[in-house]
């Protein structure tokens, strides 16, 4: 009997993804035993499973089939506790332990802020979101959210206020600042060059990279920079076409996804989230844990809460192209003080996290 099951889709680089595995670390090092229960098994993160995790491959590759596997776990295991995290995910968990009739608590997490994720996103899962968490949601014994706007939002959908939590993702790790403190290689970061403006994230309509590379173009006719935005996805084609009318490509990178982003997040001048919406978004938190200087779209939700509403980096509208050369200037002029943000970013440590996730599953540390 398991004490705590993590449930996710599988193990790509999001987010999402690795406050999922972070807390696993916290909790085999509390002396817990987790199972990782994954529809599938390959994706970016894997490196960071713990190896005193018990990985359980459902081998089902599309959700909807996972459902007997699940089933069967749940009959088979019984563990005392389930965390599951994204919308399509937590619905499949809360339905699967009805099935199974096991007497297993399951905390549910939301990383977005659903009703505005149903309102710019394409995909049917997402536009469906608010309403099934409305009609499933309550059979959850708690409802985790990254944010107080996250928060807010569900109960404006007609969740009760007594089974939603706020907890902060665990974000400031050891092996983050490890990681951010490995050489870097790539020549943009050479003594001399010219500065580096960093993004991270999923190429996606979400992350609305067009607005920071339109921004850009405009930063770049009043003074010598460079774009670089870490990740992957299906904008890709998108992008690099915005890059070549715009006659930046010497200047702009996508290099794709990386193992360590934490070591050009600590080396890049200033880093800029351009998103249409969030839950709380890690990267920032990151940016800042290394003392990096940030801008931010003032989106729902989760950034004027992580900069206290401009206090720790400049927050702009949401694609508001103007707005954000203007910022981004403005920051690379007049950059706060690095350990005035590494200190800011200890709200958001693993051990706080960890303690406040094992009290929501209830869950005795040993």
């Amino acid at each position: 009997m398991p004490d705590i099951t993590l449930f996710m889709a599988g193990l790509g680089g999001g987010g999402a993804e690795r406050v999922m595995l972070y807390l696993a670390r916290g909790f085999v090092e509390k002396g817990l035993s987790v199972d990782l229960v994954l529809v599938k098994t390959d994706g970016p993160s894997i490196s960071l499973i713990p190896p005193q995790v018990r990985v359980i491959n459902l081998d089902t590759r599309r959700l909807l089939r996972s459902f007997p596997a699940l089933i069967s776990y749940l009959r088979k295991n019984q563990p005392k506790a389930l965390l599951s995290a994204m919308e399509d995910i937590n619905v499949v968990a809360l339905l699967c332990r009805c099935l199974a009739g096991v007497s297993t608590r399951v905390v549910v997490s939301v990383h977005n802020t659903l009703s505005v994720e149903s309102q710019t996103s394409t995909q049917i899962k997402k536009r469906l979101a608010p309403y099934l968490a409305k009609l499933f949601y309550p059979l959850a014994d708690r409802v985790v959210t990254v944010s107080q706007g996250s928060a807010d939002d569900l109960i404006s959908l007609g969740l009760s206020p007594e089974i939603v939590k706020v907890i902060y993702n665990p974000v400031v790790t050891p092996e983050l600042l490890k990681k951010a403190a490995e050489p870097l290689t790539h020549p943009w970061f050479l003594p001399g060059e010219s500065p580096v403006i960093l993004a991270v994230g999923r190429l996606d309509k979400q992350k609305d990279f067009p607005t920071l590379i339109r921004a850009f173009a405009q930063v770049k006719q009043q003074r010598p920079a460079r774009l670089m935005i870490l990740g992957e996805g299906q904008d890709r084609n998108l992008l690099e076409s915005l890059v070549q009318e715009l006659g930046l490509e010497k200047d702009v990178a996508l290099p794709g996804f990386v193992d360590n982003p934490f070591a050009y997040m600590k080396r890049s001048a200033l880093f800029v989230l351009s998103s249409l919406y969030e839950g709380l978004p890690t990267v920032l938190i990151e940016a800042i844990a290394v003392g990096t200087p940030v801008v931010s779209t003032d989106c729902k939700s989760g950034p004027a809460e992580i900069l206290e509403n401009g206090k720790y980096g400049k927050l702009v509208p949401v694609g508001d192209i103007p707005a954000m050369a203007e910022a981004i200037i403005n920051a690379l002029e007049n950059p706060l003080d690095s350990t005035l943000l590494q200190q800011k970013s200890g709200e958001f440590l693993l051990e706080k996290a960890v303690k406040q996730y094992l009290e929501v599953l209830q869950i005795a540390r040993r």
